[in-house]
């Protein structure tokens, strides 16, 4: 009988310290995606209205023990994560996920509403948290800007041709979008000119915005949408970023918009290093 009740006891243990590893992991899940809830909205944070954000990466190299007080740039070369920039967040208190939250939004919006970073990395020791966000090396091999620019159109054409939900709003499938070099010449400037002056923003350095571009570089059409992206170095991951942020997925499952131009520029003196124009347009 002892023997049977040892057996149950250790049982029991194993079960509560499975249940407890399981809570933690789920509470730093819920922070993840709640900081890319967050990063999927308009955000007023110091002052000044952040830009709707694609949303960050799971990566597990990015998972540091919270209490680690160690060198970021030498653990993370250690888990053979290849980084441009990193920063951590330590946050000691919250109980859970929400207040996490909290906190975070409170302190360090500034940090995770930064476009630069594509990778997230969440970990937890009781009370403690560690937020890490990074932004790695140009991995892809990219071909020039139109032939990039052709790949973001063939998948975002794939992309349409399935009914989806973007956020609350549904779209049934819709008609392909067809390439128009206007569009593109325009989105290629954009593009530039957000990596040589390290700028994210819709509107250029004079002010212009994606309608007033598209006028100036000869563009026609009644209506036009933009899409733009930073950090990302495949065409995949841009237009999966786009489809998992509603605002960026709504513009590009519009049924209205039947023509469209992609661009990429790299400029590695730039926060991000590479970023990503998609002019939408309805003739």
């Amino acid at each position: 009988m002892r023997v049977i009740s040892s057996v149950v006891h250790l049982a029991a243990v194993s079960l509560g310290l499975a249940f407890t590893v399981t809570a933690q992991a789920s509470d730093e899940s819920q922070l993840v995606e709640s900081i890319n809830a967050y990063r999927s909205q308009a955000q007023r944070c110091a002052g000044q209205a952040s830009m709707e954000l694609p949303p960050l990466a799971s990566d597990p190299r990015l998972v540091l023990p919270a209490n680690s007080m160690g060198d970021l740039r030498a653990v993370l070369a250690q888990k053979s994560y290849p980084m441009v920039n990193v920063q951590a967040i330590s946050l000691s208190g919250p109980r859970d996920a929400q207040s996490a939250m909290k906190a975070v939004q409170e302190s360090f919006c500034q940090v995770v509403l930064d476009p630069q970073f594509v990778d997230v990395g969440v970990s937890r020791e009781g009370r403690d948290w560690r937020i890490v966000l990074a932004r790695p090396l140009l991995a892809g091999r990219l071909g020039d800007w139109q032939a990039e620019g052709q790949k973001v159109l063939e998948m975002i054409n794939s992309a349409r041709g399935q009914a989806r939900q973007c956020g609350g709003q549904p779209f049934n499938a819709t008609t392909p979008l067809a390439w128009n070099a206007t569009l593109a010449g325009a989105a290629e400037s954009h593009t530039r000119g957000m990596a040589n002056n390290n700028v994210f923003d819709h509107k250029d350095r004079d002010g212009r915005t994606p309608g007033d571009r598209a006028e100036l570089a000869g563009y026609a059409g009644q209506q036009v949408g933009e899409n733009i992206a930073a950090g990302q170095d495949t065409p995949r991951k841009v237009v999966d970023g786009w489809l998992a942020s509603p605002g960026h997925c709504a513009n590009l499952m519009n049924p209205l918009f039947s023509e469209l131009g992609a661009a990429y520029a790299v400029d590695p003196k730039s926060d991000a290093g590479i970023y990503w124009t998609a002019m939408f347009g309805a003739p």
